[in-house]
């Protein structure tokens, strides 16, 4: 089974309203991790602005042919288009134990 992880990382209060939208689009769940961002120190010295630095880390595991609709809806849901809001990407899982689930649901 090829899986993909879909990182998204957006500003802190908006993860469960873009990890339901996920999951409508088909995501099975999802983990929720808190980060802070190093970018806002610079911000202030460069252009005197204040930029929030805690952030929502959404992680997502699907197959490679079922990511895209849920990809598409974290941008929507995230509005991740736009600058300033947050970024998402995926890459590749190897070596992926666990998730004994998926295999008999797919079986």
């Amino acid at each position: 089974m090829d899986v993909k992880c879909i990182v998204a990382i957006v500003e802190r209060g908006k993860a469960d309203k873009v990890v339901d939208k996920a999951k409508k689009a088909g995501a099975r769940g999802a983990t929720i991790l808190y980060g802070r961002g190093t970018g806002q120190s610079e911000a202030l010295e460069f252009f005197n602005i204040h930029i929030e630095a805690s952030k929502e880390i959404i992680l997502i595991l699907s197959e490679t042919d079922r990511y895209k609709p849920i990809y598409d809806a974290i941008v929507e849901a995230g509005r991740l288009n736009e600058p300033g809001t947050g970024i998402i990407f995926t890459f590749l899982v190897s070596e992926l134990l666990g998730l004994h689930h998926r295999e008999q649901m797919n079986s």
